[in-house]
């Protein structure tokens, strides 16, 4: 066996391939499904034994040396047949490369991590298929909440007793990264979400969030105030903002941050449902009792979470009326931005 390897190798190097006719008969003779190889990959089979690692080593050697060179004469020929089809003219105007951009939520999203970023947050990122402790159950979410029903959640068949669901929110990354890390913690938690909701201009079954983790000794409800005061300034500009009182199973207090955009054009008009503010996020002091889920003493630590649809967002930015568009893949509506 050794000997008609050898043998073959010989073959390979005195083989002179100097055209394409030449080339299509190197892979008939060598590589198609009657050649010398498969013959010899057949014969193979056979042997048993100690050599059987030795010979096939050799053997895949030699197919290495025959489909390199097979390849290289492949690449000449190629690129001769290439050169031959250029264009003489050189004269002749060039056609412009169309560049592509970025995503208008992706732009949104990184603006917003990088104002956090500039006060000391990092970027945490999890699953897109959570359980239910990550997703509900540390959150302090109650067994009858109606966030766990089908009619909010996409949950996952499996044969698991575990149960599986396309994560709700990235909340479930804060659980993550406090079970996994001791205070202080100070972290953004940008992604995809799923909720089973109805698409409309408005609101469609998969959306993205940024969620924001402060977690360290005496932080309290101004903290987060001014936070939040510092990136509407830095997103948005000046405006006027209030808190109104909320609730969310993992918060305690909670509340959501309107920004005001007034009614003076028909847009905001439109988008403030004529009161002149709009909501951009939730917020509220992290609930002792998901601190004592992950592990973390809530006599010794306190923190604040926050979390902002960024497609809501992005619509405000640039002025876009229907969310669906966003997700089209519309070429002429992404080159806008």
């Amino acid at each position: 066996m050794i000997e008609k390897i050898n043998h073959l190798k010989e073959k390979i190097e005195t083989y002179n391939i100097s055209n394409s006719e030449m080339l299509e008969n190197y892979r008939l003779k060598f590589l198609s499904k009657k050649g010398e190889l498969t013959e010899l990959f057949d014969a193979f089979k056979l042997i048993s034994g100690a050599e059987k690692k030795h010979i096939g080593q050799q053997l895949n050697n030699v197919r290495q040396e025959i489909e390199n060179k097979f390849n290289e004469a492949k690449e000449k020929f190629s690129t001769s047949t290439k050169k031959s089809n250029l264009i003489s003219d050189l004269s002749l105007p060039i056609s412009a490369f169309k560049i592509g951009s970025s995503h208008p939520i992706t732009n949104v999203k990184n603006e917003i991590l990088q104002i956090f970023e500039s006060i000391g947050f990092s970027v945490a990122k999890g699953p897109e298929i959570e359980d239910d402790w990550h997703n509900f159950s540390a959150l302090n979410f109650p067994e009858n909440h109606p966030a766990r029903d089908m009619q909010d959640t996409f949950f996952i068949d499996s044969t698991s007793s575990e149960k599986y669901a396309l994560r709700t929110h990235t909340s479930s990354v804060q659980v993550r990264l406090m079970e996994n890390s001791k205070p202080p913690i100070r972290a953004l938690m940008p992604g995809r979400v799923y909720r089973n909701e109805a698409i409309s201009a408005r609101s469609n079954c998969f959306f993205h969030q940024v969620e924001g983790l402060y977690i360290d000794e005496a932080v309290s409800f101004a903290d987060l105030k001014q936070t939040l005061y510092f990136f509407v300034s830095q997103f948005f500009g000046e405006r006027e903002i209030r808190f109104r009182p909320s609730y969310f199973p993992f918060t305690e207090p909670s509340a959501e941050m309107d920004i005001y955009l007034g009614t003076a054009t028909e847009q905001d008009y439109r988008l403030t449902k004529g009161t002149g503010w709009l909501e951009i996020l939730g917020c509220g002091m992290v609930d002792p009792n998901v601190l004592l889920n992950c592990k973390i003493d809530p006599e010794k630590y306190s923190g604040y979470a926050f979390g902002m649809g960024i497609d809501r967002i992005t619509m405000l930015k640039y002025g876009i009326k229907d969310i669906r568009q966003m997700f089209e893949n519309d070429i002429k509506f992404l080159e806008q931005f």
